[in-house]
Parts: structure tokens; C-alpha cells; sequence
């Protein structure tokens, strides 16, 4: 664990199919990680097996202090560099990162990830595992389904919502 009181969410891009072991890197480090992972099941020529694939390919999330553990973070194999502005990393907030946690805790309800903001009425969420998620709904017969965008890292997930916990903003 980081000792700085100013850590804050940042997400690194890193090499392609590297996610997991940047961030067991990262832990081993001592530095707060996160990897979103999906239980998923993969089909070989000769057998079929649950694997965890990343929710964003691409992207570990990490806590630190910028000015005192960024260094740390770059250093790490795999890691490409901070998502961001330029080079102004973005901080990805609390509830997002809260968000993503529900999200792998709730895979049935989730869909394909998008990379751009569909048009569409703009809602919160009233009730249910996904409570409070704000996002953009693109209907689809008997169910909603609502993009979650995640503005740090310009990406997007896909959930169904059942249209009596939605409230118009």
C-alpha cells in the first residue's frame, strides 16, 4: 500500500495482452492495482475453458501520488504509458472505479464494450446493482439498454436496465 495521502486513480495503457502481469507487477511493487477481469468462456479446437480476460483491453488501473510514485509506475514492463491529455494523466475518480467493480461483480448484465457515445436520452439509475450510474440509453425492445462511459479513459460498457429503475435527467 502507498503511504502518500495524496493517491489519487490513474489508468496506464500497457502492451498488448500484458494486463496481468503489469498488474501483479504493480502489486508486487506495493503500489495499489486494479484489473477488471470477466470470467469468459474460450473455445479451442479441442476444448473449451473459463478464462478472465480484461473488461478494457489495454488498461490497468493503479493509485498513487503522482509527484512521488509515478516514476514507479512507468518503470514497470509492460506498462506503455499514463491515459491522458497530451501528457497530463487523467484521474479516473472514486466512483468510477466503484462502478467497475460492480460491473465485473454483475457479468450478466453486461454487453460489448464501446469505444464512441451513441445518441440517446441521457439517465441515472434508480435502483438495482447498478444504482446511481449515470449514462446514455439506447433502446432495445423489452429492455433498456444504458452505455456507461467512463470519460478518463474514453471507453464504454454496454448494461441491460430494467426501464422502471431509469430516471430521465
Amino acid at each position: 500500500m502507498n503511504d502518500f495521502p495524496c493517491s489519487k486513480w490513474y489508468a496506464v495503457y500497457v502492451k498488448s495482452r500484458q494486463e496481468k502481469k503489469v498488474h501483479q507487477q504493480l502489486e508486487e511493487k506495493e503500489l495499489v492495482s486494479f484489473l477488471p477481469l470477466l470470467e469468459t468462456l474460450r473455445q479451442w479446437s479441442d476444448r473449451k475453458k473459463k478464462v478472465f480476460e480484461p473488461l478494457f483491453r489495454g488498461y490497468v488501473f493503479v493509485q498513487i501520488d503522482m509527484k512521488h510514485e509515478h516514476v514507479k509506475v512507468l518503470e514497470t514492463d509492460g506498462v506503455v504509458k499514463f491515459i491522458g491529455i497530451g501528457r497530463i494523466p487523467s484521474v479516473v475518480s472514486e466512483r468510477d472505479i466503484e462502478w467497475l467493480r460492480t460491473l465485473v461483480r454483475e457479468p450478466d448484465a453486461l454487453h460489448k464494450t464501446v469505444s464512441t457515445m451513441p445518441a440517446g436520452r441521457k439517465v441515472r439509475v434508480i435502483a438495482g446493482p447498478f444504482k446511481d450510474f449515470q449514462g446514455i440509453v439506447v433502446k432495445q425492445g423489452r429492455e433498456d439498454r444504458m452505455v456507461i462511459f467512463f470519460e478518463s479513459i474514453m471507453q464504454g460498457i454496454e448494461v441491460s436496465i430494467v426501464p422502471d429503475f431509469l430516471l430521465p435527467l
